[in-house]
């Protein structure tokens, strides 16, 4: 029996009722206390069992499940700027992660990693929250969705991720006010330009000749929750970025057709205390 009609049921019997004149008779409330101690307390049960199932639901909600490829970062600490990256792959959810390739080094934000919004459910963890111009990369699981160069794309067929090439008017808006946050976008082509801050991505030069979008705070954008973030090609070895993580070129030559779409490829990216600690409940490879 569902649990409206049970609900009803107890609501019919204990509410007052009308006589033939319209006037309520409190009396069969009166008469039956035990009914209505009943009723508060399955309508107590009913939402707690809701709240245990929503709980569940979120328990079982897998951010891994259908990825087929997975990139790990790892860092020394919260506040470190170099760091690791370790390819993996599996044929199924059901199938081991298996490594791909060797290690490569890497460099997160100038002021290290800070928690981010990505696929995983909110980790109640120690350390700091990713927001804007923080200079933090985000930690967390993040999908890896596209691609973009400087290239034109008919020269970019190893490339398997929708690819976006960076013409003057591409332009990654990272004003909090606007309803363009946190997206990359044509100037030319968005009817209103409500942003007074973005990122003209083609004037950043040779560290955009490739990147990798990472899908940090989209889903919902949350305002001043932390903007264009990506994966591309580094100044050099000892400097942070502004939140994204870098690597060298030649790295990410081999790096970037390597990743497909088909295979939901996901970041996870996190200090190396915080991927020991959520391994298990992550279900994380051996890195």
């Amino acid at each position: 029996m569902g649990s409206d009609v049970v609900w009803h049921g107890l609501l019919r019997l204990i509410l007052p009722r009308q006589d033939g004149h319209g006037n309520f008779n409190f009396a069969n409330m009166i008469a039956r206390p035990n009914l209505l101690f009943t009723f508060f307390v399955i309508t107590l049960g009913m939402l707690s069992g809701e709240t245990r199932a929503e709980s569940i639901r979120q328990v079982k909600t897998d951010p891994l499940a259908s990825a087929k490829q997975m990139v790990v970062v790892i860092t020394k600490g919260w506040d470190v700027v170099p760091g690791e990256l370790q390819k993996f792959a599996r044929a199924d959810d059901k199938s081991p992660w298996k490594k791909v390739g060797t290690k490569i080094t890497v460099v997160v934000g100038r002021n290290g990693l800070g928690w981010g919004r990505g696929l995983n459910a909110p980790v109640n963890l120690p350390g700091p929250i990713k927001k804007e111009g923080d200079g933090k990369s985000p930690a967390g699981i993040f999908r890896l969705s596209s691609a973009f160069g400087l290239a034109e794309p008919g020269q970019m067929k190893s490339v398997k991720l929708p690819y976006q090439p960076l013409a003057s008017v591409i332009e990654c808006v990272d004003d909090v006010t606007s309803i363009h946050y946190n997206s990359i976008v044509n100037r030319g082509q968005v009817p209103k330009v409500d942003w007074n801050s973005s990122e003209k991505m083609r004037e950043v030069g040779a560290q955009y000749r490739l990147g990798v979008v990472v899908d940090h705070n989209v889903a919902p954008r949350m305002a001043a929750g932390g903007s264009c973030i990506f994966m591309h090609i580094w100044k050099d070895a000892k400097t942070g970025t502004s939140g994204c993580t870098a690597m060298d070129s030649e790295k990410m030559d081999a790096f970037l057709p390597w990743l497909d779409p088909a295979a939901h490829p996901v970041l996870v990216q996190l200090p190396e205390s915080e991927y020991k600690r959520l391994r298990k409940d992550w279900q994380l490879p051996k890195p």
